[in-house]
């Protein structure tokens, strides 16, 4: 693996943009989440649930969140008619939560109103190599990860 190249210090600097980023993007999600009723939370859910088997532990883990918030919005998404509980043959416990097609049509009005709000923000990125991006901040997450995890230098303490 090559070395990164800059001051250290700049990954203090880098944490501070990736928040104030995250926070834009979170307000953003919300505003768009809303063009269907739900929320960004909601949204992020049915996204993880319609790529295929998912309980609420591993949703919760998929989405970096606690498991209690997850079985509470999934619970609201069933109420509403969105998602449905299912058996897991793998896990008596630990049911499936799957889309139903409201949810399904729910997900894709969200999803299409995201393409086109996406495509206006990439039209004002002048050049900018969001694959490059996107591939530093997993490398950036990796790192951070493993530093968690204890599997890779000092852990924190």
């Amino acid at each position: 693996m090559s070395q990164s190249t800059g001051d250290p210090a700049e990954l203090a600097l880098l944490v501070a943009e990736v928040f104030e980023a995250a926070g834009a993007l979170r307000r953003y999600g919300e505003r768009t989440a809303a063009t269907a009723g739900q929320t960004q939370a909601r949204w992020q859910l049915l996204s993880v649930v319609s790529e295929g088997d998912w309980t609420v532990p591993a949703a919760a883990d998929r989405l970096g969140t606690s498991r209690q918030a997850v079985q509470r919005i999934s619970n609201e998404l069933v109420d509403d008619g969105l998602a449905a509980f299912e058996d897991n043959p793998r896990h008596r416990r630990s049911p499936l939560l799957r889309l139903t097609e409201d949810g399904q049509r729910t997900l894709a009005a969200i999803s299409l109103r995201a393409r086109h709000e996406n495509q206006a923000i990439f039209s004002e990125l002048d050049g900018l190599d969001v694959t490059l991006i996107r591939t530093s901040l997993r490398q950036l997450t990796s790192a951070v990860r493993a530093r968690l995890d204890g599997t890779r230098g000092d852990a924190p303490g």
